[in-house]
């Protein structure tokens, strides 16, 4: 009797499910999986925000590190930003960073050249700014000359005037060679530099065509698939409202008589544009007649 009873314990025991242990051990590793993975997902964004925000506070000796090593580009953008930041502050002793800030003029890379044009325009008492400002008017890039001629207005220099009118204006996107173009955009798509905006192939050669400046594509000049020279206009770009914007609070100070067409352009209200642009609109008008009748 007691041996049929061990023998039907032990058929009972042999079919009886795996002991809950196993599956508590499973759980509790993907528990730690789990949050192993949340934490890298808020850890990486973190990360990359620190790493690429140019507001984080720098020592002198991490600005003055950035400033002379040319082989971290970003980190010289935000050694100037902070710059910025304390010549707003009327902290004095960030001249001791001027002669850098001034030989930054000549850097190779754009970013660069277009941050530095705009830092430089925060201290109108620099003469080696001033200086290095009108040599950025002949730039070869499009927002460095812009932000140069916006600089050089808070000297009191309207040698780029020229530049800061064409801030107002539709701008021609040119072909970099000659060959087959293959459009990539449309009317209406805005742009920021940078963009992709087409391709030229010429035989084995393919090559980007890309913004320079802020905008929205007006329309093409040159249809998709056409067969286009060196230098041909492929498309025109409509001005985008920042750029707008500064270049009209520039010709409040600066602007002449015959800038008023363009200038009234937007005192009339442009889609798409904030009230706000009309409104300065009209007061770079107003300033531009009063000082045209003096």
């Amino acid at each position: 009797m007691n041996t049929e009873s061990e023998a039907r314990g032990a058929v009972q025991s042999a079919v009886q499910p795996p002991q809950p242990a196993t599956r508590k051990s499973l759980g509790g590793r993907w528990t730690y999986g789990v949050l192993i993975v949340t934490f890298l997902f808020v850890l990486m964004p973190y990360l990359f925000w620190n790493a690429t925000w140019f507001g984080r506070p720098m020592t002198d000796a991490q600005i003055g590190k950035a400033l002379t090593d040319r082989s971290h580009p970003r980190e010289i953008q935000h050694a100037l930003t902070q710059i910025e930041t304390r010549i707003e502050a009327h902290d004095a002793a960030v001249r001791r960073w001027y002669p850098n800030v001034a030989a930054l003029a000549s850097d190779t890379l754009d970013e660069i050249r277009v941050t530095d044009a705009w830092v430089m325009g925060q201290d109108n008492t620099a003469p080696e700014f001033h200086a290095a400002l009108l040599k950025l008017l002949a730039d070869a890039n499009p927002m460095v000359r812009r932000n140069a001629a916006l600089s050089l207005v808070r000297f009191g220099d309207d040698a780029g005037h020229a530049q800061i009118l064409d801030m107002l204006r539709p701008y021609e996107v040119l072909s970099p060679l000659a060959g087959k173009l293959e459009t990539r955009l449309k009317p209406g798509d805005v742009v920021n530099p940078g963009t992709l905006v087409a391709h030229v192939e010429s035989g084995e050669e393919r090559k980007e065509v890309r913004a320079t400046v802020p905008g929205t594509l007006g329309r093409w000049l040159a249809p998709n698939g056409s067969t286009i020279t060196a230098g041909q206009p492929l498309l025109s770009l409509e001005p985008s409202e920042s750029m707008v914007w500064e270049g009209l609070r520039a010709l409040y100070l600066v602007g002449r008589a015959e800038d008023l067409p363009d200038v009234d352009r937007y005192a009339r209200g442009v889609d798409g544009f904030s009230p706000q642009v009309a409104r300065q609109a009209l007061a770079t008008a107003r300033a531009i007649r009063s000082r045209a009748s003096s």
